[in-house]
């Protein structure tokens, strides 16, 4: 029987569920399917198009070694699905659950109906802790932790390969018409790569994790940078869980108890928001709590959304932020929300709107923890806190030298230490602001106010919390304490309640 292996964001030969399937059914057919249209989507870019390129590069690699290079098509799905069952005598496809966009989600449903209509038997198998067809949470916690705990599936030995097929080359940015996306110091994609950086945060990296992963000058070291590979499934969330338990065995004594406790608890997040997106596809369009589906203008001001894209807001950490993003594709967790919040707050932007900004600049874009966390951020979902930050504040908090702020905004050179987060109060800002940077698109206390009393005003109406009940019961992790802030409305500390976006 010739079996095809259809990768999609699974990029790896270790602890692969599906290549482990199909190397024990017959000759196996590796294929990654390059797909124009879902790169012409708004969440996708060439930043992320270059790493997954290279991861497959690594890829073909290490399947060539198995004795089955990867082959590579461009185009539908569906069409290039059909061609190659065609002509090389497939009766049977493999392949990962992917909980992608709304797009790949339609795409699957495309690829499911052909399959039927043209006697294809596809299997799809689960890669990480989320659970397809979950009606509710309850005892979702336990079964994501025996999957995570479960012996990884080892690497075949070797791989039949079906004859006669033309490997195809890999694309490029520029051949998929993808537009211009200078990353300079992006994260480069494959499975070394990713190996590497686990096996350095576990040993070396990782010990600080827990206390400096907050502030951009210290989280872009001891934070894991794995996120990417995980993204792409050039690693197993399994296989890093399992590292990490393994490592947390050795008791390396320091703060490694400390950092390796966080680090495997956002691992658990990581599925948790994943799950979200498989139970409700939609949230990528729309708002948890229907009735914060009209908080803000579906049509953001374009002049506020542009400026803060761009860096040029006039608040000069946010700015610093979302410039650091533009260059290298990654930014730490407190960042991420703190640059979704004052979008959404202070500027009163759609999180539709930013979310896609957002999506497009990170390399490790995961629809399933990117698109929650975005709503999240926005004070959407009725059962998280509202949670505006202050620029200025987390300017003095995360970068008291004013080291971060000073290399990504060099227009503020001349403004003294004591005013570099607030320029507008300097008595010479004349001279800098409106001529080598912008006056601040909003007074800042003022927005918040606005913000905070629109949102807690809808919190108000009637009918709300009964909307929040049905929220909680779709997506809350109710019986679990590690996932205790995503079941409560009341207000806490934002430090106590913040999530990742990354690790």
């Amino acid at each position: 029987m010739n079996v095809l292996v259809w990768f999609k964001r699974d990029l790896r030969v270790a602890d692969h569920p599906a290549l482990t399937r199909a190397a024990g059914l017959g000759a196996v057919l590796p294929v990654h399917v390059v797909e124009p249209e879902l790169w012409r989507q708004a969440d996708a870019s060439a930043r992320q198009w270059d790493f997954i390129a290279e991861t497959l590069e690594g890829l073909r690699g290490d399947l060539a070694a198995l004795g089955a290079p990867l082959v590579v098509r461009v185009g539908d799905a569906v069409e290039v699905l059909d061609r190659l069952c065609r002509q090389h005598h497939v009766a049977r496809i493999v392949s990962h659950e992917e909980t992608g966009n709304l797009w790949t989600f339609a795409r699957d449903r495309r690829v499911a109906a052909w399959a039927r209509a043209s006697g294809i038997l596809w299997e799809e198998l689960p890669q990480q802790g989320v659970i397809r067809r979950l009606s509710h949470r309850d005892g979702w916690a336990r079964r994501r932790d025996g999957f995570v705990a479960a012996p990884a599936r080892p690497v075949p030995e070797g791989l039949r390969a079906v004859a006669g097929v033309e490997p195809g080359t890999i694309p490029t940015a520029r051949a998929l018409r993808l537009p211009d996306d200078p990353c300079a110091h992006r994260q480069t994609g494959g499975r070394r790569h990713g190996v590497a950086l686990l096996e350095s945060f576990l040993t070396v990296r990782g010990e600080p994790y827990r206390a400096a992963m907050s502030s951009p000058l210290t989280g872009e070291r001891a934070c894991s940078r794995l996120s990417a590979h995980l993204a792409a499934g050039a690693l197993s969330s399994r296989e890093v869980v399992q590292a990490a338990a393994r490592r947390a065995a050795e008791r390396p004594g320091g703060r490694w108890g400390g950092a390796l406790a966080s680090f495997e608890s956002r691992m658990a997040w990581r599925d948790h928001f994943i799950q979200k997106l498989e139970t409700e596809p939609q949230i990528e369009i729309r708002a948890l709590h229907r009735a914060a589906d009209t908080l803000r203008p579906r049509e953001p001001d374009a002049v506020r959304l542009a400026a803060w894209a761009g860096g040029e807001t006039g608040l000069p950490f946010l700015d610093a932020c979302m410039r650091y993003l533009r260059a290298t594709g990654w930014l730490n967790f407190r960042m991420r929300s703190m640059v979704m919040a004052v979008a959404s707050y202070h500027l009163w932007l759609d999180w539709r709107a930013t979310g896609a900004v957002l999506a497009r600049r990170f390399t490790d874009y995961e629809p399933g923890i990117h698109w929650p966390q975005v709503q999240m951020q926005a004070g959407v979902t009725g059962i998280n806190t509202i949670r505006i930050y202050n620029p200025v504040k987390q300017g003095l908090d995360q970068d008291p030298t004013g080291a971060f702020t000073r290399r990504w905004v060099p227009e503020l050179a001349a403004v003294p230490d004591a005013f570099l987060q607030e320029p507008w109060k300097w008595t010479g800002a004349s001279g800098v602001l409106g001529r080598l940077y912008p006056e601040p698109v909003v007074d800042v206390a003022a927005a918040a106010r606005a913000a905070r009393e629109a949102c807690w005003g809808l919190r108000k109406e009637r009918g709300y919390r009964t909307e929040v009940a049905e929220v909680i019961e779709r997506h809350a992790s109710r019986a679990d304490v590690r996932f205790v802030n995503d079941r409560a409305p009341r207000p806490r500390r934002a430090d106590a309640a913040q999530m990742s976006f990354d690790l």
